[in-house]
C-alpha cells in the first residue's frame, strides 16, 4: 500500500507512453472486499507489507494514523519492510495494535538470535487447514538505514524457509502453504525452485502486476502492483489435499468503484491535520512518475531541484519503486510528499573517481545481479552530472564501459563533490566529509516549481544500456 489511504493517481503503460488514472484507497479495497467475500465466502486476506510509510500523513504519524483503519479490512496476517522506518520497537507497537499477526521467518534478535516474530500461521478455512510462512524483506539490515535493523539480523530466507513448510506439512497438517513474501518476484522465484511443497506465494517488494499467475516449483506466484491500485483475487480448488485447479484476477481498484461509506468518512476524519497538502505550488507539462527502471522524470525533477540549490558536481537519490506519479497539469504539495515523503535533508560529500565507480557498479549489481537472491531491490540508482554506458548482462564488477562527470572522462584520483539525500543516495562506506546543508527536498522542489511553470523534464539519458 506504502500508505496510500486514499484515492491517488498511478501510472499505466499505453501504446503511445505512460497514461494515468486515479486509483485505489482503503475505502473502495474494502468496497470490493465485501463483494469478493459474497461471492468467495471461504477467504484470506494477506498484506504483503510496505504498509506505515510512504505518504507524508503515515510518515509524519509514524503508522499510528493507520491501525484503527487497517483492523476495519478483515486481513488475516502481513509481512514487512518500509514497516520498520520507525525503528523495530515502533513496530512492535503497531503491530499490537493490530488484529492480526506480521510473520516474518527471516528476523532475528541478534542478541539472543531468537525469531522476533512469528514465523508461521496457520488458519482453517473451507475445512482446510491452511499454513502460511511469512518472509519479511531481508535487504532492511543490508542497504536500508541503520536505525531500521537496530537490534535485529535479516536472512534471504533459504536456510529457514524449508524447515517451516516441513513443520507445517507434517506438524500442523497442513492441506495448503503459502509463501507471504517481501523478498520480490525474482527472488520469490530463486526461494521456490529451493524449496518444494508451496502451493502458493503471495509475492511482494518489486511491484509486478502479475495479470497471470507464474509457476515456480510447483507454486503459484502471484504480484499485485503496489500503492493499494489493485487487488489479486487467487481461488484455488483442492482435492485430497492437492491444487487441482485455480483462477485468478488482478483487479484495478477504479474510481468507478464506490467507496465504504465508514471507512471513507473514517479516513477523512484521519487526514483533516493534513489539509494542507492540498496546496498547490507548481504546474507540470510533464508527466512525473518513477515507473522506468534506468531513469525516470519524476527523479529528473528532483535531481534538477538539487542541483538548483546547492553546487557540486554530481546529483544522486536512490532508485526507489514507490511514489504516486503526477500528470501534467497542477502539482499539490501532497505530490511532492509522495515523491520524499520523510523530506530528507540535502547533504554533500567528497568521493574520488575511483570510489564513485564502485558505488556504481555496486548499485549495478544489486539492480540485476545474475543470482536473484543478491539483487537489494530498487532501481538503478538516480543521478545528475554524470554520463554512463553499462551493460546489464555483465558479470558482478564489470558492467560499466564509460563515464562521464561533467562532460569529462571519469578520473580515479580526481575528488568529486556529490549532493545528495538519504544514505542510500550515497551510502555511508563511500566518501569523506558528510556535510548536512540545512536544506530539504520538499522545499527544493517547491522552489524549482516556482521558477519554471509550467516545469518541463527533459531526460537525462544518465544510464544508458549498450
Amino acid at each position: 500500500m506504502h500508505g496510500y489511504l486514499n484515492l491517488h493517481q498511478e501510472v499505466f503503460y499505453g501504446p503511445t507512453g505512460p497514461e494515468y488514472r486515479r486509483c485505489g484507497g482503503y475505502a473502495r479495497i474494502a468496497s470490493l472486499l465485501g463483494a469478493l467475500r459474497q461471492t468467495y465466502p471461504e477467504s484470506l486476506l494477506f498484506d504483503g507489507g510496505d504498509t506505515f510509510h510512504g505518504t507524508r500523513p503515515v510518515v509524519a504519524t509514524q503508522g499510528d494514523i493507520l491501525p484503527d483503519i487497517l483492523n476495519e479490512l478483515g486481513i488475516a496476517a502481513m509481512t514487512a519492510h518500509w514497516d520498520f522506518a520507525y525503528g523495530p520497537a515502533h513496530l512492535k507497537e503497531l503491530a499490537g495494535r493490530l488484529n492480526y499477526p506480521l510473520l516474518a521467518a527471516n528476523v532475528f534478535h541478534l542478541d539472543t538470535g531468537e525469531l522476533a516474530y512469528a514465523p508461521t500461521k496457520l488458519f482453517e478455512v473451507a475445512g482446510l487447514r491452511v499454513g502460511v510462512v511469512g518472509l519479511a524483506c531481508p535487504i532492511v539490515d543490508k542497504t536500508m538505514p541503520a536505525h531500521f535493523s537496530t537490534g535485529l539480523r535479516f536472512t534471504d530466507g533459504v536456510a529457514e524457509l524449508p524447515g517451516h513448510v516441513q513443520r507445517l506439512r507434517t506438524e500442523e497438517r497442513a492441506d495448503v502453504v503459502i509463501l507471504l513474501s517481501h523478498c520480490g518476484f525474482p527472488q520469490d522465484v530463486a526461494l521456490l525452485e529451493g524449496c518444494p511443497g508451496i502451493d502458493v506465494c503471495l509475492s511482494s517488494h518489486t511491484h509486478n502486476r502479475l495479470y497471470q499467475p507464474f509457476v515456480a516449483g510447483g507454486a503459484l506466484v502471484i504480484q499485485s502492483g503496489a500503492h493499494g491500485s489493485f487487488l489479486g483475487r487467487l481461488t484455488l480448488t483442492i482435492e485430497e489435499g492437492r491444487v487441482t485447479g485455480h483462477s485468478h484476477e488482478l483487479h484495478e481498484i477504479s474510481e468507478g468503484i464506490v467507496p465504504d461509506s465508514a471507512l471513507q468518512a473514517r479516513i477523512d476524519a484521519a487526514l483533516v491535520p493534513f489539509a494542507n497538502l492540498r496546496e498547490v505550488v507548481g504546474v507540470t507539462a510533464t508527466g512525473l512518475h518513477r515507473g522506468t527502471s534506468v531513469e525516470c522524470p519524476a527523479d529528473d525533477f528532483l535531481l534538477a531541484s538539487l542541483r538548483a540549490l546547492v553546487p557540486a558536481d554530481l546529483y544522486f537519490s536512490n532508485g526507489w519503486r514507490y511514489g504516486a506519479p503526477i500528470p501534467p497539469g497542477p502539482v499539490s504539495l501532497n505530490d511532492l510528499y509522495d515523491l520524499v515523503p520523510m523530506d530528507p535533508e540535502i547533504e554533500t560529500v567528497e568521493l574520488t573517481g575511483a570510489e564513485l565507480r564502485e558505488m556504481l557498479e555496486k548499485n549495478l549489481e544489486g539492480t540485476y545481479s545474475h543470482d536473484a537472491l543478491h539483487q537489494m531491490g530498487g532501481y538503478v540508482k538516480r543521478a545528475l552530472g554524470l554520463k554512463a554506458y553499462f551493460k546489464a548482462e555483465n558479470p558482478k564488477g564489470s558492467r560499466l564501459q564509460t563515464v562521464f562527470v561533467q562532460d569529462q572522462p571519469l578520473d580515479p584520483d580526481r575528488t568529486y563533490t556529490a549532493a545528495f539525500i538519504t544514505s542510500q543516495g550515497v551510502p555511508h562506506q563511500f566518501g569523506r566529509n558528510r556535510r548536512k546543508t540545512g536544506q530539504h527536498a520538499v522545499a527544493a522542489m517547491r522552489a524549482f516549481l516556482k521558477q519554471h511553470r509550467p516545469l518541463v523534464v527533459h531526460p537525462h539519458d544518465t544510464f544508458v544500456v549498450v
